[in-house]
């Protein structure tokens, strides 16, 4: 071969050979996300259908190991790895992480075939939905509006659909970014939002919230499907509490200026602003409660519990009294996991509404994180959203039981002050603020 030939020929090879080598090589995992899924076998992930985590839980150990293998077994004759693809013929077992998350955040891309129907389960819980969009024969369960939709909500629950059509055409892989804090699920695919802070409902059991934590897992069947650049964040507690009182947050007001008790009244000798924190003296109590009544109010607040922590959230209180029983209620801040309250009734636990309506339990950050809590006040319901999930939505009008048969005389008040009701601990509130509602 000539010299020039071979020159250009070396040429050619030194522009080209990294390009080649950048377009095989596996992409790396953005900022923050670590992969999920290691691009050369099944490992970190085993075999579950569609079978109920509350189920998989009564098993004993021995049964559930049991049933595991068994699953997985039947996984690994369907699924493969491909040129560092997750590949399945659209048969067989689901695939889950090992892993289980809280609030976190997943990239994951797909491709899939016509006909093809799928899913990403989170925590556990079916699922923001894969299918055709193209097959008429589905779309009266609502293909034709797309993918990424969180399908097993109820009927016209926010996020049940998706916003706009996103997905792309067979062949082409699809990229979904999904966000889960608590509950609150927000999914873009294709970088198109289709599901904003929405509600996942629990499928296993509609009466609860979604379960506190869990594996993500990869459903399939109908059609063949791809899965690639697999990547996981956890997000903080911090973060997480930021990106949920920034969503919807037009017409709240803030109560608390950060430096000062201005606008608060009551036992303001017993608290003090520490570090932008309102602050309970420890050994010291009573009622601090905002300088104006409310009627129907959503009140938003971060708090955070030291061990064995215990105050209340004062409800349309009178502004004198014990709260738990002359305002409307007190709901309850306390670290509940603690060994000393181990034998609470379930009407004192957190976020209860004292003595009537007891709160789901297991939501609570550890004792010194900050946690984000939203109540709504509306006529005689009440509803507690904690860290994202959903731990209480009662009528105190419907309460006809109390603890210990003690009456609630101010649960049937229209207005009154906010406030907290201090029980000697130290236990902080932060970026309190109210809307009024109709």
């Amino acid at each position: 071969m000539p010299r020039l030939k071979l020159a250009l020929l070396a040429i050619l090879v030194t522009i080209v050979a990294p390009w080649i080598s950048d377009s095989s090589a596996a992409a790396a995992p953005p900022e923050g996300f670590r992969p999920l899924f290691n691009e050369k076998d099944l490992s970190g992930w085993y075999g579950k259908p569609h079978f109920s985590p509350i189920d998989l839980a009564k098993l004993s150990k021995e049964e559930r190991d049991a049933k595991i293998a068994e699953w997985t077994a039947d996984a690994k004759m369907h699924w493969s790895v491909e040129n560092g693809e997750l590949v399945n013929d659209g048969h067989g077992a689901y695939l889950v992480s090992e892993e289980q998350f809280t609030d976190y955040e997943l990239l994951i891309d797909y491709k899939t075939v016509a006909r093809a129907d799928s899913g990403i389960y989170l925590k556990g819980n079916p699922q923001v939905q894969i299918w055709d969009f193209t097959d008429p024969e589905k779309f009266s369960i609502g293909s034709d509006k797309g993918s990424g939709g969180l399908w097993n909500n109820s009927p016209g629950a926010p996020g049940k659909d998706p916003f706009v059509l996103a997905d792309k055409a067979f062949g082409e892989w699809n990229s979904f970014r999904i966000r889960q804090i608590g509950a609150r699920t927000t999914v873009w695919l294709n970088d198109k939002l289709v599901v904003d802070n929405a509600t996942m409902e629990n499928f296993w059991d509609r009466e609860s919230p979604l379960f506190a934590k869990g594996s993500v897992e990869l459903q399939t069947h109908g059609g063949e499907i791809r899965w690639k650049n697999i990547y996981v964040r956890e997000i903080p507690p911090e973060e997480a509490n930021e990106l949920l009182s920034r969503h919807t947050a037009d017409g709240f007001e803030s109560l608390f200026n950060g430096t000062d008790l201005t606008g608060w009244a009551g036992a303001k000798d017993n608290y003090e602003v520490v570090d932008g924190a309102i602050r309970c003296k420890d050994g010291h109590g009573g009622l601090l409660h905002t300088e104006k009544e409310y009627s129907n109010f959503a009140v938003r607040l971060e708090f955070r519990l030291p061990p064995g922590g215990n105050n209340g959230l004062a409800i349309r209180s009178p502004g004198s009294g014990d709260p738990a029983y002359v305002a409307m209620t007190e709901l309850q801040v306390l670290d509940s996991e603690d060994p000393k309250y181990a034998n609470l009734d379930a009407r004192q636990y957190h976020g209860s509404a004292y003595g009537m309506i007891p709160a789901h339990r297991g939501f609570l950050r550890a004792p010194g994180e900050w946690n984000y809590q939203e109540v709504t006040v509306d006529g005689s319901r009440i509803k507690v959203e904690l860290n994202g999930n959903i731990i209480l939505d009662g009528d105190v009008a419907k309460v006809t039981k109390y603890m210990a048969d003690s009456p609630h005389p101010g649960k049937t008040r229209t207005s009154g002050y906010f406030g907290f009701a201090g029980h000697s601990d130290p236990v902080e509130f932060r970026n309190v603020s109210i809307k009024t509602l109709p």
